[in-house]
């Protein structure tokens, strides 16, 4: 309902422009308004007074704010309207999901919360929790990712689990990537952490308590479904996730190996480390070095090992352990050095502790005794057997005459392998040779001999002149070859000695006999 000022507004605007509209948009009313206006004046009547109308929803109003309220303004438009129904209710959904509207946003603008800026000091808090990792070799991967809340210092650790050894080792490998350990350290009510809630009271996991007290800090945890209370960390996991995960958005390849996924990582964290953060305009690297690596604890020289399983000591000749009467491989870097086995109910892993803190160096599935699991990677390339034997030079003269190139490493082998006489001697003349006609020509020709089993010193020259004047050579072209077929051996055979000594039945007279034997072997001669 109009004021009476507004009421005079409304018709003194109308008399100065004499018109409609204009003296709606002079007054922000209208225009139907000040057509009611003018004609009530000219009919010496009141102006008219503006009448609010009921809705349909409007008995219905209180059991609609109920709804809202117990659903903590989730509560669907279809799901109120099935209840109105019930109650009576012979509107449109329309309506109701109209109304409906209006009471969430109410309820939402009376309960939303408030978020005070955090302000904190430096060297106080550590942020860590987990993102689904990808598949490698078809297992699912693990992202650990730890925040460093003033700093802005990312950490992203790849894991193939999350049981208590391997978030140990993960939070062991983030102190000592900063370089200390915070005052504080918070993280969701993960069973490794919270064993249970008592009247709101989370309950420590005993193991996380021995950790934190080897490291002199503090393990707290956020309330339970509240991601907003770790914003920091949800957001860098956030980011690690659409980097790291192989999507049609990122283009990145799958990875082949957990090796990859862990170089994929370190790449990561020295990018967004090295990169002004958004909110502080500083690089979180410099951040952490210059102002809060000095406010934190000192990492301890030994990590824990407690949880990491039974230690065990690589033979300093091979590089297997053995666990449950089995045996399982590790690298073979780490012969000689102290490990420790641990197993689950599908696989046995493996940690070893070094600088940069606990690393998981392998993962085998569970074996029986008497059969070895071994992973290639972990052994070095294997030596070359008696079939791949490697030319190697053991004096001055091997080493010019394999200099010549691959033609003379090749003409060495099939020399060796016929068993070629004065072998050490020809290798001389063909260098002293190499040295009047160049290497790549006394090279091509000792290739060609090789394939064509041409092992003397004359045959040698042969081919090289001959390839050098450009005809022919016999000695290339007629390679040797064995007959297999008796018909066309040339050696004198036995056969035409087998009549020797008597006459041949069909001679006539006059003709002069010859024996079988001779005839042999004057066709033998021929």
């Amino acid at each position: 309902m109009k004021s009476p000022g507004e009421f005079m507004e409304i018709l003194a605007a109308y008399d100065m422009t004499q018109s409609y509209r204009g003296a709606a948009v002079v007054c922000g009313v209208s225009h139907n308004t000040v057509r009611s206006y003018v004609k009530a004046r000219a009919a010496g009547a009141q102006a008219p007074i503006a009448r609010k109308r009921g809705r349909i929803t409007d008995p219905y109003l209180p059991a609609m704010t109920q709804l809202v309220e117990q659903s903590r303004g989730k509560i669907r438009g279809d799901v109120v309207h099935d209840k109105l129904v019930d109650l009576g209710y012979a509107g449109s959904i329309r309506t109701t999901r109209y109304v409906l509207a209006g009471l969430k946003s109410k309820y939402r603008a009376q309960n939303a919360r408030v978020h005070r800026p955090w302000t904190v000091a430096p060297g106080l808090w550590l942020q860590w929790d987990y993102g689904d990792g990808p598949v490698v070799d078809g297992a699912k991967t693990v992202l650990f990712v730890a925040w460093m809340a003033y700093s802005r210092f990312r950490i992203v650790i790849p894991l193939r689990d999350k049981t208590m050894p391997s978030v140990f080792a993960a939070l062991d490998r983030s102190f000592r990537l900063i370089n200390g350990v915070p005052t504080y350290v918070l993280t969701d009510n993960e069973k490794t952490v919270t064993v249970e809630h008592v009247a709101g009271v989370p309950v420590r996991n005993p193991q996380i308590v021995a950790f934190a007290r080897h490291y002199s800090t503090a393990v707290h945890t956020c309330m339970p479904a509240d991601p907003a209370s770790k914003g920091g960390v949800e957001n860098a996991v956030k980011i690690a996730k659409a980097d790291l995960v192989p999507k049609d958005t990122n283009l990145r390849p799958e990875y082949g190996s957990f090796a990859e996924l862990e170089q994929a990582c370190e790449a990561f964290m020295e990018d967004v480390n090295s990169s002004v953060h958004r909110a502080t305009l500083e690089i979180p690297k410099d951040m952490l070095r210059l102002v809060e690596q000095p406010k934190l604890h000192p990492v301890p020289a030994v990590p824990v090992t407690a949880s990491f399983g039974q230690v065990r000591q690589v033979p300093p000749n091979t590089p297997m352990v053995t666990y449950e009467h089995s045996r399982y491989s590790v690298p073979h870097t780490l012969m000689g050095q102290r490990v420790w086995v641990r197993g689950t109910d599908t696989h046995v892993i493996i940690v070893h502790v070094d600088k940069a803190g606990p690393v998981e160096v392998a993962r085998h599935k569970l074996t029986r005794p008497g059969v070895p699991a071994v992973i290639d990677a972990h052994f070095p390339p294997a030596s070359a057997g008696a079939l791949e034997r490697v030319i190697r030079p053991s004096n001055r003269a091997e080493e010019e005459f394999l200099a010549l190139g691959a033609g003379a490493a090749l003409w060495l082998k099939e020399a060796a392998a016929a068993g070629t006489n004065k072998i050490r001697h020809k290798m001389e003349r063909a260098a002293t040779l190499a040295k009047v006609m160049g290497n790549d020509v006394v090279d091509q020709g000792l290739g060609a001999a090789a394939v064509h089993h041409r092992f003397t010193h004359e045959d040698l020259v042969s081919i090289i002149t001959n390839t050098a004047t450009g005809e022919p050579s016999s000695t290339i072209n007629n390679t040797r070859h064995a007959v297999t077929d008796q018909s066309q051996w040339l050696s004198q055979g036995t056969s035409g000695w087998a009549n020797f000594g008597t006459t041949n039945p069909t001679t006539t007279p006059g003709e002069e006999t010859i024996p079988a034997d001779i005839t042999d072997l004057e066709g033998a001669a021929e």
